[in-house]
């Protein structure tokens, strides 16, 4: 095999690194501006971008660490029966990259991931090795995530927290059964404990010791996983109802759903061909309603007999459409959990309401002040100003908010 420069590596690595989904959308069309139009690229770059919890966008050097893998998982396109190009950062190389891009504001921080190669655990001493040098001998103070190997040894585990900001352990698919049918040598139970051993250490070092001082932190910024939604049946209520037991079980930060993308070798053995990206971002709000708008998984997905969500509407309107008979309501009276249903709010629109309503009546122009998207609004809501009439239950309300039909090209 012929010696690949560190450009080519990190070419074919940061390429492959785009199916992981724990810090951006799992795909977008493929563009770039090499043939002199445009600026620009959605390939081939390694940066992605991250947000904190306080809003800023944190550039990221995403890329895996190998993409050779001993492992033959139906959905991977860097399994090991795939035919791609293979690459492998050396720990050097990972390091003087990560602290190059850094010097050049190209990045703030580092995503790695890596396939297995010799074994779990061979693999994982390699990716805790770039986190401590990193740490210890440059000191780095850049965001640090590691997806970690869930067959890896227990105190491998532990040293990524010490030295890694998060740490993201993936369940890989919707169920167990999927796990063991498209991924034999990935065991669900391995998967769970290492999560739980993770939460575990984050908990535990939150105590101070005996002398009164605090341990040291571990993946401070928390955990999170990632399921590949489309590679199986699993519905959208199966999947949504996984995703919050995991919530609870393992205090995630976040699940990250991330939309099959078919391998033309692999597609026999899968049961589906790929759902629209639009699955994906449907999945994510959905996600946000049961995280901070109080909604159940059964009532999200309640608006279709086959337990998957409405493509073409955002899942609370898709609900509100469902359920008209407990609208229009009104902001000046209704109760937060009520408002926190009405399309087209958001929670900063319903903090700011019930703060407004306190001193004066409120009115249409005061609420689209306030942030709320009044086209999704109007119809569910009554206010001094303004009532929807029958506009509420017209049987023309879904077509007001569904994507148009498109002529299809023939050629």
């Amino acid at each position: 095999m012929a010696r690949l420069d560190l450009t080519r590596k990190l070419a074919i690595l940061s390429d492959a690194a785009r199916y992981d989904a724990s810090c951006a959308s799992s795909g977008t069309s493929r563009r770039d501006s090499r043939d002199g139009k445009g600026l620009g690229s959605t390939e081939g770059s390694g940066i992605c971008h991250a947000y904190a919890p306080d809003g800023r966008c944190i550039s990221l050097l995403k890329i895996l660490m190998t993409n050779f893998c001993i492992y033959d998982c139906a959905y991977c396109v860097n399994r090991v029966s795939s035919n791609v190009p293979r690459a492998r950062f050396t720990v050097d190389e990972v390091v003087t990259l990560t602290l190059e891009f850094y010097r050049r504001n190209y990045i703030e921080g580092l995503f790695l991931s890596s396939g297995i190669i010799r074994s779990p655990d061979a693999t994982m001493a390699d990716m805790v090795e770039i986190a401590r040098r990193l740490r210890v001998e440059e000191n780095f103070r850049g965001y640090i995530h590691l997806k970690t190997i869930p067959d890896a040894a227990p105190e491998l585990i532990e040293e990524a927290g010490l030295h890694a900001d998060r740490l993201s352990i993936n369940v890989e698919l919707p169920t167990d059964a999927s796990v063991r049918a498209y991924a034999p040598e990935k065991d669900p139970g391995t998967i769970r404990k290492a999560m739980g051993e993770v939460r575990g250490h984050r908990e535990a070092r939150k105590e101070p010791s005996f002398s009164g001082k605090r341990p040291p932190k571990f993946a401070p910024a928390g955990q999170s996983t990632q399921m590949i939604v489309g590679a199986d049946g699993a519905t959208d209520a199966t999947i949504l109802g996984n995703a919050t037991r995991l919530y609870g079980d393992y205090r995630l930060k976040r699940v990250y759903y991330s939309a099959f993308s078919p391998i033309p070798d692999a597609s026999a053995k899968l049961p589906l061909v790929q759902p629209p990206l639009v699955r994906e971002h449907r999945l994510y709000q959905a996600d946000w309603l049961l995280r901070f708008y109080g909604f159940r998984v059964e009532e999200i997905t309640a608006a279709r007999t086959d337990g998957n969500l409405d493509l073409d509407l955002d899942p609370k309107l898709a609900w509100a459409l469902e359920n008209r008979h407990l609208f229009p309501v009104d902001p000046q009276r209704a109760e937060r959990e009520m408002l926190l249903r009405v399309p087209g709010f958001g929670t900063k629109t319903v903090n700011r309401i019930l703060t407004t309503r306190r001193h004066r009546t409120l009115r249409y122009d005061d609420l689209a002040r306030m942030g709320a998207a009044m086209k999704k609004a109007a119809p569910f809501v009554t206010l001094r100003d303004w009532t929807p009439g029958a506009l509420t239950d017209s049987a023309a309300l879904r077509a007001r908010f569904a994507p148009k039909p498109q002529q299809l090209q023939l050629l």
